[in-house]
């Protein structure tokens, strides 16, 4: 499979709020790719095809990631920075970030000292960014409130194509989300398909409430990562058994539409792909949630891809689970037809 798109979005910062330009990029992709594209005004991008069919899949995967966003600069020229998503504090001291301003700027997260020694009790008010500035009118010239800040990393391959990077949460969706759409498309599916890169799941969850509402599916599919359990302190208890480049992870929740899910599991065994499960006593924290509420209650389904370290600045998961996560769907969706129901007491 060509990952080259997936390396695009990785290099191209989209924190939650942020996304356009990465959207811009996903939008043309897919255009000169060969499928309708719709926007919508909170910034979703939404590729589709066989739009007559009274049966539509909503497959989303959203294409923001945790960041920060610039509050204000200190006398002596130091950034501070509000959190864009669940931002973990204790892993910010030192760490290197890029500025989003009027041009890009590259700075330290500072590191705090109390007696001489590093602190632990790390709060993310206590944190400032060290870009070089000695003012606050140096960084006013190039910076100012509501500017967007990344850590500054992209991507490196790891061994046994494992990938590691900044936004693998949830740019591994996004990028199933699209491609599944054109295998799906090769597999001769005829019912509605719609794949949409949503904004906002890391801080509001507009995207998916939106685009959910616009297109009124039959069935919306959210794309997201969950937690690996395959490392020392993981919780195994909490999110179950789920390892790295073991396959694709089905989401048993409340939520979750059973008819759906037990006709992945079909679609699954027949392409003889290994999937894991997750199990949510209540809402899944993903997109799905937001897409299920829209509308008159949406059926819905998760699909998980597993990740080590999520909200870190070099999350680690595994290509092989991708293109798995890829075919699984696309073998699901063109086992529909306008005959599918995702109602419970028809199924």
């Amino acid at each position: 499979m060509n990952f080259d798109l997936l390396y695009t979005m990785l290099n191209t910062e989209s924190v939650s709020g942020g996304e356009i330009p990465l959207q811009k990029k996903v939008a043309a992709y897919m255009r000169e790719t060969g499928f309708n594209v719709d926007t919508d005004k909170t910034g979703n991008v939404i590729a589709h095809i066989n739009e007559k069919s009274a049966v539509k899949v909503l497959m989303s995967g959203h294409i923001d990631e945790i960041g920060f966003r610039v509050t204000y600069i200190s006398e002596n020229g130091m950034i501070h920075v509000n959190k864009a998503g669940f931002i973990r504090p204790e892993l910010m001291q030192g760490k290197r970030v890029t500025v989003l301003g009027k041009k890009r700027i590259t700075g330290v997260m500072g590191i705090l000292l109390k007696d001489g020694n590093v602190r632990t009790d790390v709060a993310l008010k206590d944190m400032y960014i060290d870009c070089g500035f000695t003012t606050d009118k140096q960084a006013a010239e190039w910076i100012r409130p509501g500017d967007f800040v990344t850590y500054t990393y992209a991507y490196d391959m790891l061994e046994n194509n494992c990938i590691a990077g900044r936004g693998l949460d949830d740019k591994l969706g996004a990028f199933t989300v699209m491609q599944a759409l054109m295998r799906a498309k090769e597999l001769g599916a005829k019912v509605g398909v719609y794949a949409a890169t949503t904004v906002g799941e890391e801080t509001t969850m507009r995207g998916a409430y939106f685009a959910a509402a616009r297109i009124k599916p039959t069935l919306a599919i959210a794309v997201d990562v969950i937690h690996s359990s395959d490392y020392p302190g993981s919780d195994v208890e909490r999110f179950g058994k789920i390892d790295l480049g073991k396959g694709p992870v089905l989401v048993r929740s409340a939520c979750s539409n059973e008819p759906t899910v037990r006709r992945m599991e079909d679609a699954a065994k027949k392409a003889g792909i290994a999937v894991q499960y997750e199990v949510a006593g209540g809402v899944t924290g993903t997109d799905s949630d937001k897409m299920h509420l829209s509308a008159e209650g949406i059926p819905m389904a998760v699909l998980s891809i597993p990740l080590r370290y999520m909200h870190s600045p070099s999350e680690v998961g595994c290509l092989t689970d991708v293109e798995e996560s890829i075919e699984l769907l696309a073998q699901f969706i063109a086992s529909l037809d306008e005959s599918f129901t995702a109602d419970p007491f028809e199924a």
